[in-house]
């Protein structure tokens, strides 16, 4: 197993560490996960940096980074909505927009296609990455406050175009 494939399992390791601390609600605890979260993160883009520079790129690495990623970042945002800092609704609109683009890559492999992810992809997820850092850092509702604002409406923003922006590059697959 190479070593961009281990830092995901690694950030799948931190879900569960990442959950308790929030469970917790003490003010070390958010801190804690806050810490966490920022490694898990981290992993997430030095993996793909040491895939690409050393061509490890591996299959089981295509399925286990964007799961990685996907668990990171929705059990998060559960805990953060259960914290009343995030509203569900946005919770709803990234898991919704996550299960169609992953029902459009099902699609594909059932044709013989792989969709990878695009640079709108990898700019959600680094977005939604840092949104989560930065409720987790200040404690406040995302909506809130105004960079709190301009940044949920990003998120959902960038959320939605690279959903869309995926259908649209593979709208092909359901002529």
């Amino acid at each position: 197993m190479n070593w961009p494939n281990r830092l995901s399992l690694l950030r799948i390791v931190c879900v569960p560490i990442l959950v308790i601390l929030l469970s917790l609600s003490s003010s070390w605890s958010v801190w804690a996960a806050a810490a966490v979260f920022a490694l898990a993160a981290a992993t997430d883009f030095l993996d793909g940096h040491l895939a690409r520079k050393n061509n490890w790129i591996t299959t089981f690495g295509k399925f286990i980074d964007p799961v990685a990623d996907k668990l990171l970042v929705l059990s998060a945002l559960v805990m953060l909505t259960s914290l009343n800092l995030l509203p569900a609704w946005t919770v709803i609109l990234i898991l919704a927009r996550e299960l169609c683009v992953d029902g459009l890559r099902l699609v594909a492999i059932s044709e013989g296609r792989v969709i990878a992810a695009g640079p709108l992809g990898k700019i959600k997820t680094a977005s939604q990455m840092l949104m989560i850092l930065m409720l987790l850092l200040l404690r406040r509702p995302l909506f809130s406050f105004p960079v709190g604002l301009a940044a949920g409406i990003w998120v959902c923003f960038i959320t939605l175009w690279s959903g869309i922006d995926y259908f649209r590059q593979n709208f092909s697959l359901f002529r």
